[in-house]
């Protein structure tokens, strides 16, 4: 064909005319790429928000069956008729009532928070109206969690050890990245009035008379202004007090008129809370930071200026022996995480271009493998754009830095088949010039380029509809993809060929200019070693890798251009066309196409049949080596603090034991033991008081760093260790993989009776019990009813007939035992409450306490006023009650659940579980199924199967508009299930464990781009035809050319992923300066993304091979079928001048 007999793309003419333009251009787009990318957060995961609202409330003294009534109940009532709610889960504990809203995806955060708010108001006239706290409305933000925890210990008292941590904490606060910073360990100060009951009693005094006289005293008011001489003066009336011990000399005046001095029936002290939890690091007393980083900050900046605050108070402030330590610091994990991965990009690239060159030449592989990071710096530049329009701020984290690496095979695929056509029309057309073929190639190859891009792009786009908290932690990967690809169009008809124009010669001319003299390569040699000098003015790591590119240089010139390059694209590749067309000539016979159809369907078959019987494990995410080990320990509920922390001991001395015996003391980075508070799960809302909790945690190095042990070793042996200490329910867990979902195992029960909830969860207990189901490691349930509680029960006769309520009763045993704030007492740094109860001895004796007078005036005598002991107007009793009542849309719910041990998979027991449960008699009302992270995974692959629907509906949009027609399109999806078959036989054969999410990711992505070679040979035998090419001598033709840009395409692909897939990681920068490439295999950071980059490789690697023979088997039997059945009398028309293009 002549260069006016093809097709031109007006906006790649112009580039190609205008270089100089477009140099600039891509220089400004570099520069503008790199910025951003040093600007965006840095973090190990993305921050996300779901439309999930938390409501708190604190009612102190309130048991559990109270707070559900009086708090949880009218809350949800006004919650259930809100817009757009999809669950509503509460739990009433012990002073606390914690509820979590779970709106649909549709509704924002600010909208679902904002309801919320709403609804509370509503319900505000139906609660307590002397709530502590609360209610208070938040939405779900994983920002809010700790990115390190400060600790502080010494041979101090908690008082200084107290005093520095706040000095610290005003210091970190000070920065801009930090949103607050938690302390946890420390006691609070408060003011005590602790009265003494029998003194209180003689007095005739009440708690009332107390509160009110250190109310008036202390006190200060603004009396307005004073006009002095000219001069405005505020009148101010100071009467706080400022200190403590004076406050024992407030008058208080007594039903007779007589006055008493406080001290006289209180003792008046400065002192600290009761303490109800303990930390320790390494068995030493410590009291903890909590450091919260603000959304959208650099988690990696905000470490190192923390660790410089903390240095500058060390050397300051700070005396001598006090220790300060950094632990589950974030960014240590981070920083690693994004370093492998950043190598393992790198790598990839350099894999990519290796195949390139064997396919096109050392000098046409680098231009085109420049697409990939010029993608990625224009994806980089449209992120702060994109973001906001999308709703999502970007930062550097893993998802994103996966979605390039797995974007490296891609991206390169359309600068690939421009940069492939130009070369072969160059080389093809001796008459024309560069341009022509740079002109020529870009507009006959658009078409299929452009429907590869969006096919490739298409199954990604559903995905950013990923609902949930695993959607809105996956959503990054499609989004930063979708931006790539698209990237890589522009840069592919933007870039690449002007630089093709700039830079690419012919085949033959590139042979014979080919001078292996030390001529040719003295000034390219000269420029190198210059620029090898002034690197290592800069620093010896610069130097040292322009004296690799030297090298590198040199062996190209001398050994691999002329001696593997040149005969591989002279002998081999020919010779393997060649192959190729004798191969698809003897297809194209008789019934053999048929044949092979039905022999690659009957693999298809074979290869469902064979997973079937085999059935590989089926993970929700994939998990390595723990970096944290949990010890959770429960006490009976009611258990004391301090005999928590005693049990809590005895368990840290057993995880030091097993961590000697094992000699794994420099795997471990810190042991920390939590009491009380900080002893739950971190995810876990719950803010009640838990002093018969406890926790262990075990911080490992990072996986690099352990010598090549397992820490998955050292949780089983903790595990077995710290089984057998009496009266305590112990668990031992790793950390959450990827967004929490919940245990593993997790069955509820839902319904409005206990006592129905109690029976269907013991049958439901021992029924798995009893069924021998491995892998369980401890099925515990939710339900305790077992708190002691002691009942007052009012005899109502009697207190109405002395003139007393029940509130007044209620509020004088609140009051003496848990205490009353009365007021505030202020120093130059804070304000502490002001506490009046009882004394510690008089509130901890029952008889005492029900020996509290309740002082009222009897109207029947005059109004005088009149004592009654508690103890004449009610009675006693002990017995136990919930410790907890967990509630969802409405219903009670009880909930069992369990770890399972390593070695066994979730699926498998969950399988086993659920057939237990059909089996059983349910009452109508009530309901047992599955939740937790099943629940979670059944969201999931519902979502993932409607995605792959939704993709495969888009694709076959595209496919049927490109070539406007209805079967054509089907051709091409079978390629989509001829990588399901590489898939399943892939992972049957190489016994790798299937992950919901990442091999359900992976099959999306694969159903993109693997019909982008179905559409590279259809759409060029179409080009054929219409070209006059008979329709056999078309398909053969077709296939032979477009096999060098199938194969490159694909094997990009795949190389680009091998370094993930494997898990290897070179540390350039240490290559490169202090010559120690720190190569690893099977690194930590590949661990969550290797089985879906193995899915991509197997479905890939075997739907090319078969693609090749498939769809020109496909194609022609289509055809075939069309010319007997459709096409009857009409001839196909053919150019008698055709003539072979394969070169």
């Amino acid at each position: 064909m002549k260069f006016n007999e093809y097709k031109t793309l007006g906006f790649t003419n112009w580039c190609v005319e205008n270089r100089t333009t477009i140099y600039i251009f891509t220089f400004i787009i570099t520069l503008a790429g790199f910025m951003v990318y040093n600007n965006l957060p840095k973090e190990q995961f993305p921050d996300i928000k779901i439309p999930q609202i938390y409501i708190n409330t604190i009612y102190f003294g309130t048991a559990p069956a109270d707070i559900e009534n009086t708090i949880n109940k009218p809350i949800e009532k006004q919650l259930k008729s809100l817009n757009g709610v999809k669950k509503i889960k509460s739990n009433a504990l012990q002073d606390v009532s914690v509820i979590l809203v779970e709106f649909t995806p549709d509704v924002a955060v600010e909208v679902a928070l904002q309801r919320v708010r709403d609804a509370i108001d509503k319900a505000k006239t139906d609660l307590p109206q002397n709530l502590d706290s609360g209610p208070t409305a938040q939405d779900v933000n994983f920002s809010e969690f700790p990115i390190m925890n400060v600790n502080i210990a010494g041979n101090f008292s908690l008082k200084q050890l107290k005093q520095y941590a706040e000095d610290l904490q005003d210091g970190i606060e000070a920065l801009p990245e930090i949103t607050r910073v938690d302390i946890l360990g420390a006691l609070n100060r408060e003011i005590q009035i602790n009265v003494n009951l029998d003194r209180m009693k003689s007095t005739g005094l009440t708690f009332y008379d107390v509160q009110t006289a250190i109310q008036s005293e202390n006190i200060n008011v603004s009396g307005g202004e004073l006009n002095v001489e000219g001069v405005r003066r505020t009148l101010r009336v100071k009467g706080e007090y400022t200190n403590v011990a004076d406050m024992a000399n407030i008058r208080i005046r007594t039903a007779t008129g007589a006055t008493v001095r406080l001290g006289d029936v209180a003792e008046v002290s400065d002192n600290f809370e009761e303490q109800q939890d303990f930390a320790r690091l390494a068995n030493k007393t410590v009291i903890t930071l909590n450091v919260i980083k603000r959304s959208g900050e650099n988690l990696v900046e905000a470490a190192d200026k923390i660790e410089n605050v903390i240095a500058d108070f060390k050397e300051n402030r700070f005396p001598p022996g006090l220790d300060v330590k950094i632990t589950a610091d974030q960014s240590i994990q981070t920083r690693a995480d994004l370093h492998d991965l950043i190598n393992t990009v790198v790598l990839g690239f350099i894999f990519v271009v290796m195949v390139l060159m064997f396919f096109m030449g050392v000098r046409d592989a680098i231009f085109v493998g420049l697409s990939v990071p010029l993608s990625a710096l224009v994806a980089f530049v449209m992120m702060p754009i994109i973001g906001p329009l999308v709703g999502t701020e970007f930062t550097l984290n893993t998802i994103v830095l996966f979605a390039f690496l797995l974007g490296i095979g891609l991206v390169v695929d359309d600068a690939i088949v421009v940069i492939e056509n130009t070369h072969r029309l160059f080389n093809q057309h001796r008459d024309w010039t560069i341009q022509q073929a740079v002109k020529a190639a870009a507009g006959e190859v658009f078409i299929p380029v452009l429907s590869g891009t969006l096919t490739t792009i298409a199954p990604f786009f559903p995905l950013l509809f990923w609902t949930g908290i695993v959607g809105e932690f996956m959503k990054f990967m499609p989004l930063t993809l979708i931006i790539t690809l698209g990237a890589s169009l522009f840069v592919a008809y933007v870039m690449n060929p002007v630089f093709a124009v700039s830079f690419m010669g012919r085949h033959e001319d590139e042979k014979e200019a080919h001078d292996t003299s030390f001529k040719a390569i003295r000034r390219p040699l000269i420029i190198l070693v210059v620029a090898a000098a002034i690197g290592y003015l800069i620093d010896r790591g610069v130097g040292n890798f322009f004296v690799f590119i030297l090298l590198l240089w040199v062996f190209n010139h001398y050994i691999l251009t002329p001696r593997i390059l040149v005969p591989f694209q002279d002998r081999l590749l020919p010779s393997l066309k060649n192959g190729y067309r004798k191969l698809i000539d003897w297809l194209l016979r008789g019934w053999r196409p048929v044949v092979a159809i039905a022999i690659v369907f009957g693999l298809l078959i074979f290869t469902f049949v064979l997973t079937g019987i085999v059935q590989p494990k089926v993970l929700f995410f994939p998990s390595g080596d723990p970096d944290y080990v949990y010890v959770y320990n429960k006490l009976p509920i009611g258990t004391d603090a301090r005999v928590t922390d005693s049990v809590t001991k005895i368990i840290e001395k057993r995880v030091f034991d097993v961590l000697e015996k094992e000699k794994a003391m420099d795997m471990v980075n810190s042991v920390i033991a939590n009491v009380g508070k900080n002893a739950g799960d971190p995810y876990n809302p719950d803010r009640s008081a838990t002093p018969h909790k406890s926790k262990v945690t075990v911080a490992f190095v990072y996986g690099t760093e352990r010598g090549g042990r397992s820490s998955e070793t050292i949780l089983r042996k903790i595990r077995e260790a710290v089984k057998g200490i009496p009266g305590a329910e112990i668990s031992v867990e790793r950390e959450a993989v990827g967004p929490p979902t919940g245990k593993p195992i997790s069955i509820e029960i839902s319904g409005d009776d206990f006592e129905v909830l109690q029976k269907l969860e013991k049958s439901v207990l021992q029924k798995v019990q009893q069924s021998g189901i491995e892998g369980i490691d401890q099925l515990r349930s939710d339900l305790v009813t077992n708190k002691p509680e002691i009942v007052i029960d009012i005899d109502r006769e009697k207190a109405q007939r002395e003139g007393i309520s029940s509130q007044q009763i209620a509020l004088a045993v609140r009051t003496a035992l848990f205490g009353l704030e009365v007021s505030k007492f202020r120093d130059d740094k804070d304000e502490y409450p002001i506490m009046v109860r009882l004394e510690k001895d008089d509130r901890e004796q029952i008889e005492k306490l029900l020996s509290l007078n309740v002082v009222y005036r009897d109207m029947n005598m005059g109004g005088a006023l009149r004592q009654v002991p508690i103890t004449s107007v009610a009675d006693v009793h002990y017995s136990t009650t919930f410790s907890q009542i967990n509630r969802q849309d409405q219903s009670r719910i009880v909930t069992l659940g369990s770890d399972v041990l390593p070695g066994y998979n979730a699926n498998e027991i969950v399988a086993q579980i659920e057939t237990l449960i059909q089996d059983m008699e349910v009452p109508n009302g009530y309901i047992i199924k599955m939740g937790g992270e099943q629940e979670e995974q059944n969201e999931s692959m519902s979502f993932l199967g409607t995605a792959f629907g939704a993709a495969i509906l888009l694709i076959y949009l595209i496919l049927a508009t490109q070539f406007n027609s209805v079967v054509k399109p089907f051709i091409i999806f079978f390629t989509i299930l001829l990588s399901l078959i590489g898939v399943l036989l892939g992972f049957i054969v190489f016994n790798k464990d299937f992950s919901i999410i990442m091999s359900g990711v992976g099959i999306i992505a694969l159903a993109g781009i693997v019909v982008k070679n179905g559409i590279l040979l259809i759409e060029f035998i179409e080009e054929l035809r219409g070209r006059g090419y008979p329709m056999r001598e078309a398909i053969i033709e077709g296939g032979a050319i477009r096999l060098t840009p199938v194969l490159l395409t694909a094997s990009a692909a795949v190389l680009g992923l091998v370094p993930l897939a494997l898990g290897i990681t070179v540390d350039f920068v240490g290559l490169f300066r202090n010559l120690e490439p720190h190569l690893i295999v099977g690194g930590p950071s590949s661990i969550f993304w290797n089985i879906l980059a193995w899915t991509i490789i197997f479905g890939l690697t075997f739907s090319t091979l078969l693609t090749l023979i498939m769809v020109p088997c496909m194609y022609y039997v289509n055809e075939r079928v069309r010319d007997k059945w459709f096409r009857k009398g009409k001839k196909e028309v053919v150019n008698p001048n055709w003539q072979s293009e394969t070169i």
